[in-house]
């Protein structure tokens, strides 16, 4: 069969990049294995002078072939790391189906040799010898896979072969055509802690989009349960008859990462692992190691001697051996460099003289202790040591050369051959997926080197930490490689092993540090460094330990951003008195020194912290924390397996426990708080004294799947526990604490329940389901005689059809009356009525995060909301309003719950914290309730800033030390503008109901009112001389008032509302006033007369800004119809029309030489202009979209020029500076809250001030 057109065109198209890069003779090894390629071809194509000559003849011989020979030259790429060149063909590969192509002699094409490599399925080690008969067994159990997902565990002892096994069983045309036509996925695991564990499933993810279409591509997820949702849905949208294949798990939390309803083989030496997770499940066990003739098969091929010429020793040998394939294949490769010494490794194994100190499991490691020892023997002297150098590796971690370049102060080259004859003497393995080879050790081998090395630990760590010194004595290394990986992951272990106390003080309190480990690995593992190293760094300095926690805590969300932040800006936000921003006010006065800009926040000590408590309880992820019902204390627990009760009020530690078994997923307290209840994937139900610390009961036969949630009833009438699981019909249970099994099932769900609540008097308990539905069952408290289900609300119908994916109800809260209920699924939280089941209130957030939980206080209106995207919200079920955003966590938050008396809320999170936070504070506090619409005078050193409070009272404050000069009474009507005056002294406040008042600050005299707008005042502005105030508003009209005496000028003629407007001239003599609505209209008044100069028609849209040029020659408007236009003053002529943008353009800016015009749009994307001819000069933000929906965080709101016209700095979901002749960023200040509507500018550009959605106010001093 001839070479299919399509893929024909493409080693054509892609012919010179083949000839520059490839080497034929490592691809024709390949091809001819798939017998593509003939030896004769081989060595004509050989015979060619020039390596690039070799690989045109190959690309020549290739057009001349069928799609079998393309397919196998795509995989020979792709074995030998040329993925630049395979992705290159990858798309025209022929759809040659595989039944028809020619394969190898045990039935496995280049079809399957495709899907085995592109999903990184290892090769045959060098030495293979075939088990069929576990092979078939592993086989049989995949195929019962088929038709539904499941788990295939394949469990043995330690070096029984159980990987090279599972790479065996799928090396099968037939499993991969019936069973797995989606690809088959390989992912190596170990021994991984949480934040290793993300990169891994990151490192997935990135491997299945690639092979999607570009649009598909994510950004990595920064979080564990993120990362798990993304896979999930790859796994059953993108690939849903796929398998992958999980090597070598020790945790079933590391598992339960993966419990996403799909296919999956895993090799463990815990056969209980997979109890620990949903679905069918398949085991085979590796029982036994390798019987005695595959062991002399084994030495047969390593000494290429038949079995029948081995010499009687080798069957004492194999013995010996117990079955184990790694101690087989040591003394095999000894016996292929020494072949007349089998008597004697014979007698090293029958010695028995090296006894381990410890064992880390049943297996017995004798025979592995001599063919280890005997292979180190007989290395050279100066490699021995060399092989001692690795007993510091971690388990399961590959390492390459380069690293030990560094170590061993040695050539790369001379490294990698030294690394070639350990690999020889499987003395270690070699990854040659990856370019460069990367290098490992069998956990066993590792074992055996620490045991043997233990006293010198120390030492052989200090060595690699002074190597790394020495090496790199100018900093860390940054190019993101895989030397650079190894060391910024691992330098603060191995000085924490070395006992170098004050070089992991230096590197750890260094922002440097900070900045480059967060920006290479992401905030998560520094912040477990902190916790883990946290007992040597409080040695030191707990209160600086403490402070780089929390700045990481604070803005880890930041530092998940790309472009990637600046640190030392992020670091000038905190306290003055942290050690984090004395290090960063260093930094950056040097910096400025050398033209690097940074800006202070002046005022940050008059903005309290909302979080009035951060607790760190727990190593690992919390998932669930309580108050008790007197709210003196708190309960957490989560994947640290313990249970722990501190003070509410200090985070004093009362109890801890060591609750269970694996991950306990939810803990409760009884009305009386003398009880504490417990739920665990380990399937039990515990109940705990408090007081003594004492187990009470255990219910742990009923529930066959991981319980989910549990919760005692409100009022001690009588007491009951209510659990939930992932059972599959019986997920609801009742349970008298005073009798052995559950009182009552609840039925109706057939798919785990993840939640279950009773209602405040006690007579009906809700159950939230992975089925769409939200059930509410009653039941008689007194009697239990029956639960019946009493109503059904199917949340699910509550989603678009259209919407992607299951609706899983996370879980439900009752209001204090029992009169609604609230469900979280997706990302909304749904209120519905209890009595009509009818939804009164639906709460929709971001759609790229999920609602996690939610709860009622039991005291207020209020409702807050947990979310995957780090952040705890405050709702007003009343008004239906965000009251406040509790930001501080750095992972997804899991819990949220009122104190009693509603007065504090806690949350907890997977970053390992608990937070507490006043309710009143964060809802009311004046700290933090600012309105955006505001005005500043900028005085010497004095700015005095105006704006409205959540309170509806006018506040005047000095900005830098937040005290208020002047406060007005609560107004009856929504303060919507307010502008000040100097002379006189006095500030104006316009309302939604049309009223201006004027008062005098400081004394708040009431000066004037002025009655005339019929609706909203949308904006106030003094004159120069302060005599005259102008007004606009949404009734269409500007109103020109003599304040003082109440005299007033109506300029009507607009059709929409007017929502800003300017003079045309900054001279006192020049009444011109130019006004613009969303009319698209543009007019120029004289604001004396009243009179109408001129009127244009200017924009299709609405107007959305207007600025006059400082010459007075032009002026600009921007509208909703993505056009920008450029006005001349005097004849009122259009000179130009800038377009370009893709959104509605929000705002402008002349330059101050007026020969520039910056504009904004909504889409966060800001474009430079010449004022002469209109032409694009730079577009800023084109490097990359931030972590957010727009390049700048939301919609260009605002812009201002320096004095020099070489600074531009605008507002949109932050603040943001640029240099304007490159339009590149220089800084960026991420401010607590997002959506800024302006900034105010201090005449020489070094302040500047701005209000966020929080309310926080911003005072910012530029440095550089």
């Amino acid at each position: 069969m001839a070479l299919e057109e399509r893929a024909r065109s493409s080693l054509l198209r892609c012919r010179h990049r083949l000839e520059q890069d490839i080497k034929p003779s490592y691809l024709m090894d390949h091809m001819i294995s798939d017998d593509v390629l003939t030896v004769e071809e081989e060595e004509r194509i050989m015979n060619e002078p020039h390596r690039k000559d070799q690989a045109a003849a190959l690309l020549e011989l290739l057009l001349m072939k069928d799609n079998r020979a393309y397919i196998s030259f795509y995989n020979a790429l792709v074995k030998e790391a040329y993925d630049g060149l395979a992705n290159l063909l990858h798309g025209d590969l022929p759809q040659t189906s595989p039944d028809k192509q020619n394969g190898s002699s045990d039935g496995f094409t280049s079809y399957g040799q495709t899907v085995l490599s592109e999903g990184g399925v290892p090769q045959r080690p060098v030495v293979f010898v075939s088990r069929p008969e576990l092979v078939n067994r592993v086989r049989e159990k995949l195929y019962r896979l088929q038709k539904e997902a499941g788990w295939v565990t394949v469990f043995g002892m330690a070096g029984s072969g159980k990987s090279v096994l599972a790479a065996e069983a799928v090396r099968h045309q037939g499993l991969i055509e019936d069973c797995f036509p989606g690809g088959i996925h390989w992912l190596s695991i170990g021994q991984l802690d949480k934040p290793d564990l993300l990169v891994k499933i990151q490192s997935l993810c990135f491997r299945l989009e690639q092979s999607l279409d570009s649009q598909s591509l994510h950004r990595p997820s920064s979080s564990l349960d993120e990362a798990k949702e993304r896979l999930r849905f790859l796994m059953l949208r993108k690939y849903p008859r796929s398998l992958l294949i999980l090597d070598d798990i020790w945790d079933s939390t590391v598992l339960k990462a993966f419990d996403i309803h799909c296919r999956i083989l895993l090799t463990t030496r815990n056969r209980s692992l997979a109890d620990s997770v949903s679905g069918a499940k398949h085991e085979v066990e590796v029982d036994r190691g390798l019987d005695e003739n595959k062991g002399l098969e084994i030495l047969a091929l390593y000494t290429e001697t038949k079995l029948q010429g081995l010499p009687e020793e080798a069957r004492s040998i194999v013995k010996e051996c117990k079955g184990s394939p790694l101690v087989v294949s040591l003394i095999g490769a000894l016996l292929k460099d020494k072949p007349n010494r089998w008597r004697y490794y014979l007698s090293q194994l029958q010695k028995k003289q090296f006894k381990r100190i410890r064992k880390s499991s049943s297996y017995d490691y004798d025979a592995l202790d001599q063919a280890m020892a005997a292979s180190i023997e007989v290395l050279p002297d100066e490699h021995r040591e060399l092989y001692k150098d690795l007993t510091v590796l971690e388990k399961d971690i590959k390492i390459p050369a380069k690293v030990l370049s560094v170590l061993w102060d040695l050539e790369p080259e001379e490294v990698e051959d030294i690394l070639e004859g350990f690999v020889n003497k499987s003395l270690l393995f070699v990854d040659s997926h990856n370019k460069p080879c990367l290098y490992y050790l069998h956990d066993l081998q590792l074992d055996f080197l620490v045991e043997q090395n233990r006293t010198q630990l120390e030492s052989l760590h200090s060595k690699v930490v002074q190597q790394y010194q020495q090496y790199y004595s100018d900093g860390p290394p940054t190019s993101g490689d895989e030397e650079c990986l190894y060391w910024i992951r691992f330098l603060t272990h191995h000085m924490a092993k070395a006992n170098l106390s004050q070089e992991l003080y230096s590197l750890m309190f260094s922002l440097d540090w900070v900045s480059i480990k967060a920006r290479i690995m992401g905030p998560a593992h520094l912040i477990n460094d902190y916790v883990e190293y946290g007992p040597i760094l409080d040695k030191e300095n707990s209160e600086a330990r403490s402070q780089f926690q929390e700045f990481l805590s604070l803005n880890g969300h930041q530092l998940e951003q790309r472009p990637f932040p600046d640190v030392v800006q992020l670091a000038l936000s905190q306290p003055r008195t942290s050690d984090v921003y004395r290090q960063a006010l260093l930094q950056a006065q040097g910096r400025a020194s050398r033209g690097k800009i940074y800006f202070d926040w002046l005022n940050k000590e008059s903005v309290e912290g909302l979080s009035r408590l951060v607790i760190h309880p727990h190593q690992g992820s919390i998932y669930s924390a309580c108050f008790s019902h007197d709210g003196a204390k708190i309960a957490s627990c989560g994947a640290s397996k313990t249970l722990r009760v501190f003070k509410s009020t200090s985070g004093e530690k009362l109890t801890e426990i060591q609750a269970h078994d694996d991950e306990v997923l939810c803990c409760a307290f009884s009305p009386d708080d003398r009880l504490l209840a417990t739920c665990s994937s380990d399937r039990k139900v515990k109940v705990w004294n408090v007081e003594r610390a004492m187990l009470l009961r255990v219910f742990e036969e009923e529930h066959e799947e991981q319980v989910n949630h549990c919760q005692f009833t409100n009022t001690t009438r009588r007491l009951l526990l209510a659990t939930c699981s992932n059972d599959k019909f019986m997920n609801a249970k009742l349970w008298n604490l005073n009798k052995p099994s559950s009182q009552n099932s609840m039925f109706g769900h057939c798919e785990p329940v993840n939640h279950c609540c009773f209602s405040p008097d006690d007579t009906y308990v809700s159950t939230s389901s992975n089925d769409g539905t939200l059930k509410v069952t009653a039941f008689e408290l007194d009697t239990l005689s029956s639960a019946n289900e009493w109503k059904t609300i199917n949340v699910r119908d509550m989603f678009a059809e259209s919407d992607e994916g299951e609706v899983l109800v996370k879980c439900s809260t009752w209001t204090a009356d029992g009169k609604r209920i609230i469900c979280a699924a997706r990302n909304a939280a749904l209120v519905f009525d209890v009595e009509t089941s009818g939804m009164l209130l639906e709460i929709r957030t971001n759609r790229l995060s999920t609602v996690q939980y939610c709860h009622a206080c039991p005291t207020s209106n209020l409702l807050a909301i947990a979310f995957s995207n780090y952040a705890v919200e405050l709702w007003d079920l009343e008004s239906n309003k965000k009251m406040a955003d509790c930001s501080g966590h750095l992972s997804w938050v899991q819990r949220v719950q009122f104190s009693p008396d509603g007065s504090q809320l806690l949350s907890c999170s997977d970053d390992q914290t608990v937070r507490l936070w006043e309710t009143k504070k964060v809802h009311t506090s004046s700290a933090v309730c600012l309105k955006r619409d505001s005005d500043v005078l900028f005085n010497e050193e004095e700015i005095v800033v105006s704006a409205a409070d959540n309170c509806n009272r006018l506040q005047v404050r000095e900005g830098r030390t937040g005290s208020v000069l002047f406060q007005s009474e609560e107004m009856s009507s929504r303060i919507r503008c307010t502008c000040m005056c100097r002379q006189p002294s006095a500030v104006v406040l316009g309302q939604e109901d049309g009223t201006v008042q004027v008062l005098e600050v400081p004394s708040g005299k009431l000066l004037a009112t002025l009655l005339g707008h019929t609706k909203t005042v949308l904006h106030c502005k003094f004159t120069q001389n302060g005599q005259t105030l102008i007004t606009s508003s949404e009734d269409t009209t500007i109103r020109v008032w003599r304040w003082q005496s109440g005299e007033c000028k109506v300029l009507q003629g607009h059709k929409e509302q007017v929502r800003c407007f300017s003079m045309l001239s900054n001279s006192p003599t020049d009444t011109r006033l130019l006004s613009w609505s969303y009319d698209g209209t543009a007019k120029l008044w004289d604001s004396e007369s009243g009179e109408k100069l001129r009127d244009i028609e200017a924009h299709r849209g609405a107007i959305l800004s207007c600025h006059v040029s400082p010459d007075g020659c032009l002026f600009a408007t921007t509208s909703a119809d993505k056009t920008a236009k450029l006005w001349h003053c005097e004849s009122w002529q259009c000179v130009g029309t800038l377009s370009g943008h893709q959104d509605c353009v929000r705002s402008c800016r002349f330059s101050w030489d007026s020969r520039c015009i910056a504009t904004g749009d909504d889409n966060g994307e800001i474009r430079l202009w010449s004022v002469k001819d209109g032409s694009l000069l730079k577009i800023c933000s084109r490097e990359g979209k931030d972590a957010m929906d727009s390049l700048h965080g939301g919609w260009v709101t605002d812009l201002h020029f320096s004095p020099d016209n070489t600074l531009l700095v605008s507002t949109g979901g932050y603040v943001k500076w640029w240099d304007v002749e490159k339009g590149e960023a220089l800084q960026t200040f991420y401010t607590s809250g997002t959506a800024l509507k302006r900034i105010h500018v201090s005449a020489d550009f070094s302040t500047f001030v701005t209000i966020d959605n929080m309310g926080i106010l911003y005072i910012l001093y530029g440095d550089g």
